[in-house]
């Protein structure tokens, strides 16, 4: 039966529910809704006045007002605003905390699991699902391919969405019945504070290495926003570490420092949870899965393997963490081989597109070096001929990392250098500084601007025994040329080409014939 939940609107008292707040204008705010945007807020609302990257919530303060809100949420006294003024040191993390009581407190009524990372995040969080899943736990989630409340799916719009959607979406789902969740944590989300207040019953993390540091600036600050998903494990809770990773087992003594109890797991390195790979190609990996004695309460551990439709050592990690984290939820192993053997795909995570031809095309989401060197160093091994990797670097986004996309590429046979999401900024000047990247001597690459026709050209070139990963976009059905958003999405772009030249070819072949 679903738990219970208070019918909204649900009063909060902002004396109560933040301690050491001050008040300018009152004594006491007591709300039952809250926002960050002034257009929307309503009767009896609290209004956030954030201060972002690009705008200034303050700035807007005074037309939430007039548009009806009750008080404002700020750090700091606002002279020219004639509302009750609820004053905190930190109003992104306040509102977060708001957001969650008006709603109900959904996050008291589910056992939820992080999972920060710069990849890995998504294929993680699915794999959890389908494991407690198969053992019966219905579990909501929240990433960057979709929201889920345990009954219905929508597109996501953000890896880690906005907190009132956060727990508006945590309510929904304790009302359909979920008493798991599992959600992506972006590093702007964790520097954000987006998620506040939420009691995690066990983080995961997949691995630090280089993204957005046109958001973070370097490393350091980078890898300080993901350890903030420490901050949020309760008491009991557990810290999943990838042990190959150096920038995830950076996170180990700080973990354990915290009073936090950790969990490792490793294909290379004795961990708590570990995998010996049996067999691999690019239908898949077969492995064997060990525990240490802590992980499943046996004296001596426990082993069971498994076999995933994923290929990759990247995706074998992946399992291992999501095994961790639900046995820690209370599955079992033997639902752990269930779950990761019935998840069939990942949307857009080396999925692969199948239509009749002599050799492999996939399409991943890998849009870093780390994640692009990954993926290709697990392709290359399993391909008898030709690796040919089409992938570009987006716009308007950090451009230290895109000379290292093209060093990452030259891993591949074959690179096919592209647009993927190029925004504001000229295509051609963004391909020319992941050029730049290729190491010296490196003369294996096309540049083709246009993202369809490079696709086209990977798959005309590829010959029996190749293979061909189109990289960087994924599950996206988008392109972002400019400010607009175009239809665009990978896996139908190959399909529509497969299936045309298929037809070609086989046109061909019957001419020939007669």
């Amino acid at each position: 039966m679903p738990l219970s939940l208070p019918d909204l609107p649900s009063s909060v008292s902002l004396r109560r529910l933040l301690p050491g707040v001050s008040f300018v204008g009152c004594g006491e705010v007591i709300v039952n809704d809250a926002t960050d945007d002034s257009r929307r807020v309503t009767e009896d609302s609290v209004f956030a006045a954030i201060c972002g990257t690009k705008v200034d919530g303050r700035n807007f303060a005074a037309d939430a007002v007039a548009n009806g809100c009750s008080a404002v949420l700020t750090d700091r006294p606002l002279p020219d605003v004639s509302a009750p003024q609820c004053i905190v040191p930190n109003v992104r993390a306040a509102y977060a905390r708001v957001c969650n009581a008006v709603s109900g407190k959904p996050t008291s009524r589910l056992q939820i699991a992080g999972v920060t990372g710069t990849n890995g995040k998504t294929t993680t969080a699915w794999m959890l699902r389908s494991i407690l899943e198969a053992s019966d736990r219905r579990c909501g989630l929240l990433g960057t391919i979709e929201y889920f409340d345990g009954k219905v799916a929508s597109p996501a719009s953000l890896t880690t969405p906005d907190p009132r959607s956060v727990f508006q979406w945590f309510r929904r789902m304790v009302e359909n019945g979920c008493r798991h969740a599992a959600i992506e944590l972006s590093s702007h989300a964790l520097s954000q504070d987006r998620i506040a207040g939420t009691p995690l019953a066990v983080a995961i993390i997949t691995n630090v290495t280089q993204d957005h540091f046109d958001y973070h600036s370097d490393f350091e600050t980078y890898l300080a926003a993901k350890s903030k998903i420490l901050d949020y494990v309760v008491d009991g809770g557990i810290v999943a570490i990838n042990l190959d990773d150096p920038g995830s087992s950076q996170l180990c003594d700080k973990a354990t420092a915290g009073g936090h109890r950790v969990v490792t797991f490793s294909v290379s390195q004795d961990a708590d949870v570990h995998a010996a790979l049996l067999d691999e190609n690019t239908d898949g990996s077969r492995f064997r899965l060990t525990t240490s004695g802590s992980v499943t309460n046996s004296q001596s551990g426990d082993e069971i393997e498994i076999s995933i439709v994923l290929p990759g050592r990247h995706n074998i990690l992946n399992s291992l963490g999501a095994a961790a984290a639900a046995l820690h939820m209370g599955a079992s192993l033997a639902d752990v081989q269930h779950g990761l053997e019935s998840l069939a795909c990942v949307p857009g995570r080396l999925e692969p597109i199948d239509c009749g031809q002599p050799f492999p095309v996939f399409v991943d989401y890998a849009h870093t070096d780390d994640a692009l060197h990954r993926v290709l160093d697990c392709l290359t091994p399993l391909t008898d001929g030709r690796v040919l990797c089409v992938f570009g670097a987006g716009g308007d986004r950090d451009r230290s990392k895109r000379p290292l996309l093209g060093k990452a590429a030259a891993h591949a046979d074959v690179a096919i250098v592209t647009s993927d999401n190029p925004r504001t900024e000229e295509p051609q000047g963004i391909i020319e500084e992941v050029v730049a990247g290729f190491p010296h001597g490196f003369s294996s690459f096309h540049v083709e601007p246009d993202r369809r026709r490079a696709i086209e050209f990977a798959i005309a070139e590829a010959q029996p025994g190749d293979c061909v990963l189109i990289a960087g976009k994924g599950h996206e059905s988008e392109q972002i040329v400019g400010t607009e958003r175009l239809p665009f999405d990978d896996r139908l772009v190959a399909r529509e080409i497969l299936t045309r030249l298929h037809s070609q070819n086989a046109a061909l072949t019957t001419t020939t014939i007669e």
